[in-house]
């Protein structure tokens, strides 16, 4: 018999459906009880309007009149189950179709390496300055293009998708494992690194994610580790995977640590040439050590096979079995479960969460063998976490919010309106230039400029909504029968405000320039 995944053993100790691997699988319905044995802060019964709200808030991108049908159909622990493995057919066709239309669908990569070089290749033998310039801009427009239809399909998914907290957990380690795609060529990777090394593990293991960013050519580029070799060591992949990716600064690694993870991390690099390329030439007693995979290479001549030790202990196994006794010894540490919960906490639940819920969710995270699911899960149903509205939007979060709510399932005509909005706060996937990703607090993202420009927003996606969304003027949020639920708990403020609208486009465009709005 197979083993069981940690997240299999954890839903069926709790009578859940949550992965495959159970030897008997209850009715959805029955899982409420063993739930509401293991967590005792959910609710038994079916939630009201507000505590639905507020789940899907929390959960996902923000709440549409469908989602809070959904959420309270099915009661909560069924609903969280689902979310915590959801089904692969998540999207609505329309929106499958703008996916598949785009040529980041179409063209697998080795053919877009190669359009790539043959552009290059024209931009080099252009006959004449005028020639050369209007290839490379041409070059130019065609990475940017690969770019922005990255970042397309990211707000596609993010706006439809019923699996939102898969959609959600995708963008926090996006973030935590952050590229830049403004350099070098990373706008043609850019969609290829979240498909290929992120999305598969959101909520699968830890340990496999880390391996996945660590081989892929994003983030072999972005931190240099494909020119790092024996001999002219990089220590800028080895540095940003103790400080940023797991343990964290303060958490007892050394600089000594850093140079050794650096010298392990040597020979892992990119191999671009077609598959059944031969290896390149080796000593005979390195052959065996050679590795590659897809674009990833682990090239022997360029790994330092010098004796080493890490965090304490010297390293047994040589090669690329090497780098995976680093990475193994790494997500065993404590401080690399304490970091995780405590991002975890800071992304999901508040700026300042409490001591005992980062304990408790770095706790599941040690005994699950690093099980995302089963720590979200630790995370989401802890008592410390009963508390609600204190999470302050940030621009993504913002963004999709208003436009979720305005479009209430109706699919738009075009996500680049959409993007422009991400774009004109700040927050852009694949933007950020520095490696350590968005942050994730109020206090950066609350000044005076980027509260302006989230009502300039506001209008704009109030005023544009007939449009994007193919929608009556006459019949937006103020239509929508499910909001008055909402707006009942809202303060009398901004009730007042509200009232004194001149049309249904000015009471979107309050509505979503109200306080309330900018809590999750």
């Amino acid at each position: 018999m197979r083993q069981m995944s940690p997240l299999a053993r954890w839903s069926c100790a709790l009578g859940l459906s949550l992965a495959a691997g159970c030897t008997s699988l209850p009715a959805m319905h029955g899982a409420a009880p063993a739930l509401q044995a293991a967590h005792p802060s959910l609710p038994e019964t079916r939630l009201s309007p507000t505590e639905a709200l507020q789940w899907l808030d929390r959960v996902g991108w923000g709440a549409t009149g469908q989602d809070l049908v959904e959420l309270q159909h099915l009661g909560l622990k069924s609903w969280l189950a689902w979310q915590l493995a959801p089904a692969p057919d998540a999207l609505p066709p329309a929106v499958e179709q703008q996916i598949a239309s785009l040529s980041i669908s179409r063209q697998p990569m080795p053919a877009l390496l190669q359009e790539l070089d043959a552009r290059r290749l024209a931009v080099k033998n252009a006959v004449s300055p005028e020639d050369k310039t209007r290839l490379q801009q041409a070059l130019q427009r065609r990475l940017n293009q690969l770019g922005t239809e990255a970042q397309q399909r990211f707000v596609l998914r993010a706006l439809y998708s019923r699996a939102q907290l898969q959609e959600k957990m995708s963008w926090f380690w996006l973030n935590h494992f952050s590229i830049s795609m403004r350099k070098a060529d990373l706008r043609a990777w850019a969609g290829d690194y979240e498909e290929q090394a992120i999305r598969p593990h959101a909520l699968g293991n830890f340990r496999d994610l880390l391996g996945a960013t660590l081989r892929h050519p994003a983030m072999l580029r972005y931190l240099d580790n494909a020119s790092n070799a024996v001999g002219r060591i990089n220590e800028n992949h080895a540095r940003e995977l103790l400080e940023l990716h797991t343990m964290g600064v303060g958490s007892g690694y050394t600089q000594a640590d850093v140079q050794a993870m650096a010298r392990i991390l040597t020979g892992a690099g990119i191999n671009l040439q077609p598959a059944g390329t031969p290896p390149p030439r080796l000593q005979p007693k390195r052959q065996a050590d050679y590795l590659r995979s897809g674009f990833f290479e682990f090239n022997p001549a360029r790994h330092d096979y010098g004796p080493k030790r890490f965090l304490g202990r010297p390293m047994q196994a040589h090669g690329m079995a090497e780098i995976e006794e680093a990475l193994d010894r790494i997500v065993a540490s404590p401080a690399t479960a304490r970091l995780i919960a405590y991002k975890l906490a800071v992304f999901l639940v508040a700026d300042e969460p409490p001591p005992a819920l980062v304990e408790r969710t770095a706790l599941a995270f040690r005994t699950s063998h690093a099980d995302i699911a089963a720590t979200v899960a630790a995370l989401l149903t802890a008592p410390e976490a009963a508390h609600f509205g204190q999470k302050y939007r940030d621009p993504l979060h913002y963004v999709l919010a208003c436009t979720r709510l305005v479009a209430n399932g109706r699919i738009a005509a075009d996500a680049m309106p959409v993007l422009n909005w991400v774009r004109r706060l700040g927050q852009a996937p694949y933007a950020h230039e520095t490696p350590e990703g968005y942050p994730l607090r109020q206090s950066d993202w609350a000044g005076p400029g980027q509260m302006a420009a989230r009502f300039e927003v506001a209008r704009q996606i109030a005023t544009r909504s007939t449009l994007l969304f193919r929608a009556d003027p006459k019949a937006l949020l103020s239509e929508q029968d499910w909001l008055g639920q909402r707006l009942d708990q809202w303060s009398p403020a901004s009730q007042a405000a509200l009232a004194q609208a001149r049309d249904p486009v000015d009471w979107s465009a309050l509505l979503l320039s109200t306080p309330e709005m900018m809590y999750r």
